[in-house]
């Protein structure tokens, strides 16, 4: 793979599905004599939960539709209370022989499922692009290696998890991370498989059996992953698999007293409706919520970069919550940086994510690209300017049954303006000015969001000045989707909630322990 390629798979990890989230799931379909598989390019996928190491199929059903053409995919099983109840269960069950697993036994198994996803990357690949819309050679090259590589850094990281004992008056400080209990997990669709094992790595390296519940529009990978990790040896209900709407099977999995962690990505919304129901129970939770961020183009910068930086902001159709929707240009490089991002960004190809030639495929869901929509149309009528697209690839999504939305620059925007202020999840970008840096910086921070920040510049000074006053978790200096996981990952403001990444995920997914001995009183009496 290439180093772009690895670098955006390595940074995907931050995604928000917004108010479709929140609407009412469609009306249940009643399946009870249909197939338990379904066939997706070419591959076998089970429509069933994994739940404490069989399948369990349920009477009702959802129709997961491909976005590049419409195509229905599969029926799948629609879960709901009885089933969350029954996935809990299983975990329950098995976090007992699970926390009490060696570490090395635990990180062995982690690598054995990665060997199995490594072992099965075309399928993965094939599977994935045909239920989210990515570019398939993205799939083949970045996203699948790196969901493969998020088992195996955690499980190495377990094995090197540790903190030197301290002195406190001769005595002795030893501190463990100690397995917390069943942990839910409900994982986004812009990046579904790589975003579940950057959650389920941590969690079970720690000891935590979990319940993964995907989200509806992008089942598939989630259900194929059991099957590997049932493959690799992994002790029923250790992993289990959950399929459904948030109103039915994610809120009654969430409010379980079964559930010790919850770790979300997605809207702001959703996560305040987890947020009440973990309360009920003080339940640990880790959120990533999207962003608005910035990227902050001085005229010292390399204007090249820059505007490739910013083209790369359109990346899986714009739906990546890192990415930079607000490109913020110093007035006095505003004309040629507009000339050379223009230039590359109509070179750009939509089309068919599974051929080489695309370079931009489909938003995920014909609900979503009306969201999308809606927010361009309301830029215009306000008075904004569309200098790039401005609306769907009507011919192409008439031709293709998908959801094609093309690539949008805005400019003439009012920073209190709706389109400035809240996060799109497509692929559509605004351009404001500024002339001072203080200006940049304000301009920048002016959104209720912080997840993360990108910088183009030429000084080095300016660069770390300018960092340090962004409100965001992650700061690109003249790159951009380049994270390590041994660092934290995490967003300020409604960015989100704690950090994962390194140690920081074991911090989460474990209790911490200290234990503290005296130097004497080691001699038995009596």
């Amino acid at each position: 793979m290439d180093s772009n390629e690895l670098e955006a798979a390595m940074a995907l990890p931050a995604p928000a599905p917004g108010p479709p989230a929140q609407q009412a799931a469609p009306a249940p379909s009643e399946h009870r004599d249909r197939p338990p598989t379904a066939t997706v390019a070419g591959v076998t996928v089970d429509t069933r939960h994994w739940i404490g190491g069989e399948r369990l199929d349920s009477a009702a059903t959802f129709t997961d539709r491909s976005p590049i053409d419409g195509t229905p995919l599969a029926e799948i099983a629609r879960g709901g209370a009885e089933e969350a109840r029954a996935a809990v269960a299983a975990a329950r069950a098995a976090f007992p022989g699970w926390a009490a697993t060696p570490p090395r036994e635990r990180a062995r198994l982690l690598h054995a499922v990665a060997d199995g996803i490594e072992a099965r990357l075309e399928d993965l690949a094939a599977v994935e692009t045909a239920d989210n819309g990515a570019l398939l050679r993205s799939h083949r090259r970045g996203v699948m290696p790196r969901a493969a590589h998020n088992l195996r850094f955690f499980a190495d990281r377990l094995l090197a998890l540790g903190h030197d004992d301290f002195a406190t008056r001769g005595h002795t400080n030893h501190v463990t991370w100690d397995p917390a209990g069943p942990a839910a997990l409900i994982t986004p669709w812009n990046a579904p498989l790589m975003l579940a094992t950057w959650k389920i790595g941590p969690a079970l390296a720690a000891g935590d059996p979990v319940v993964l519940k995907p989200a509806e529009w992008t089942p598939l990978t989630a259900s194929l992953l059991a099957d590997i990790a049932a493959d690799a040896g992994l002790p029923p209900g250790v992993l289990n698999v959950l399929q459904g709407y948030g109103d039915e099977a994610g809120e009654p999995l969430v409010s379980d007293a079964g559930i010790r962690r919850i770790s979300f990505t997605g809207s702001v919304p959703t996560a305040r409706r987890i947020a009440r129901a973990a309360a009920g129970h003080l339940t640990p939770t880790s959120f990533e919520l999207g962003g608005k961020s910035p990227l902050l183009v001085f005229a010292d910068a390399d204007l090249d970069l820059a505007a490739d930086l910013a083209v790369e902001q359109y990346d899986n159709a714009g739906q990546v919550c890192l990415a930079a929707t607000r490109l913020l240009v110093e007035d006095s490089v505003r004309d040629a940086f507009l000339e050379r991002f223009l230039h590359r960004a109509r070179a750009l190809v939509q089309g068919d994510p599974r051929e080489d030639a695309t370079g931009i495929g489909p938003t995920i869901h014909p609900r979503h690209l009306e969201r999308v929509d809606g927010f361009v149309r309301r830029a215009l009528a306000a008075g904004a300017t569309a200098l790039l697209g401005g609306g769907p690839h009507t011919e192409l999504t008439e031709r293709t049954g998908g959801a094609y939305y093309r690539p949008t620059l805005l400019t003439d925007v009012a920073q209190d303006s709706e389109i400035v202020q809240e996060e799109v999840f497509g692929p559509v970008l605004t351009l404001q000015t500024f002339t001072t840096e203080d200006e940049a910086v304000a301009l920048a921070d002016d959104t209720r969001f912080g997840l993360a920040a990108t910088l183009a510049t030429g000084d080095r000074e300016r660069a770390a000045r300018v960092a340090a006053r962004l409100v965001a978790g992650t700061v690109w200096t003249n790159c951009f989707f380049v994270r390590d996981l041994a660092a934290p990952f995490g967003g300020s403001r409604a960015s989100g909630m704690g950090r994962e990444g390194g140690d920081w995920s074991f911090d989460f997914y474990c209790d911490l322990k200290n234990t503290v001995t005296a130097p004497k009183g080691w001699q038995r009496h009596g």
